[in-house]
């Protein structure tokens, strides 16, 4: 499976990279839903949550603490954000490799649009 972000991880592909480490990596969305829009995304390639296993149960906590790294650093942990999973097409999942949506700096509605 080659996909964007596998691209992006291999730096073939740039991206405004706002945290990295062995595991998890985490970039600016190129289309924005909010003033802040991360995308974290585990090295390891995953298609779908549905493809997640025992044995990543380490990297989906890592992606949570970094996103609480990414909050403090942007300043919105206090102001709030929102942390969203979409699985296959009619969740709205365009990339087939896990990836978790902060979203932040707007006061943010519910139900979603």
């Amino acid at each position: 499976m080659s996909t964007i972000f596998k691209k992006i991880i291999d730096k073939e592909i740039n991206a405004d990279i706002v945290y990295e480490n062995d595991t998890v990596l985490a970039f600016k969305d190129l289309n924005p839903a909010a003033p802040v829009h991360i995308l974290i995304i585990p090295k390891k390639e995953i298609p779908t949550i549905n493809e997640i296993s025992l044995e990543d149960k380490e990297i989906l906590g890592e992606m949570f603490i970094v996103v609480k790294e990414i909050a403090e650093k942007l300043k919105i942990k206090n102001n709030g954000y929102r942390l969203v999973f979409n699985c296959n097409e009619d969740a709205g999942q365009t990339v087939f490799h896990i990836h978790m949506h902060l979203l932040a700096g707007r006061k943010l509605s519910w139900p979603p649009g």
